[in-house]
């Protein structure tokens, strides 16, 4: 997501939105918009292919709120992973977040289903094309093209599958 942009709001997406999408999003709550950005998140290190990244996982209601709004960097093999309860029809959009991103639409196996580029401050929702999606992954712009990862890639971290990690599947 949170420039990962990606907001949880009782369990519906706001900012990076990974919510199923209205014919026009909502406009968050004043009191609800992150105002600022937040520290490092803990990590995991996932493996796209033979690339290796360290994603940020954000794992609580306002760590995904946040996600990676009004950061000014992010260092070129980092990126933030949003793991959604159930899988869904993702939609991000890239309010209050100066950081122009990629995001990978992943599948509950771990499986990249699309790629997105996503506009820097942009309110514009992208939406997936697939109401499938149980993990969003956001890079810098282009990370995707520049590492030659594609749609039917799959990822995996230092602990086992995505599945396994996330969603306790044994």
């Amino acid at each position: 997501m949170k420039c990962f942009v990606c907001a949880v709001i009782g369990g519906t997406v706001v900012l990076a939105g990974c919510d199923k999408p209205a014919a026009t999003p909502p406009a968050p709550a004043a009191s609800s918009v992150p105002t600022a950005a937040q520290g490092k998140l803990p990590s995991i290190k996932l493996w796209l292919g033979p690339e290796e990244l360290d994603a940020e996982v954000a794992a609580t209601s306002a760590q995904e709120q946040t996600g990676m709004m009004f950061r000014t960097s992010l260092p070129e093999n980092s990126g933030m992973i949003f793991i959604r309860p159930q899988p869904e029809q993702a939609s991000f959009w890239m309010t209050n977040c100066p950081l122009p991103l990629a995001a990978a639409y992943i599948d509950p196996e771990g499986t990249i289903l699309e790629i997105h580029e996503l506009k820097s401050n942009d309110p514009t929702p992208v939406v997936s094309a697939t109401d499938n999606v149980q993990f969003v992954l956001e890079v810098n712009s282009h990370w995707f093209d520049r590492h030659h990862i594609a749609p039917g890639t799959l990822i995996s971290t230092e602990h086992g599958s995505l599945p396994d990690v996330f969603l306790r599947r044994r």
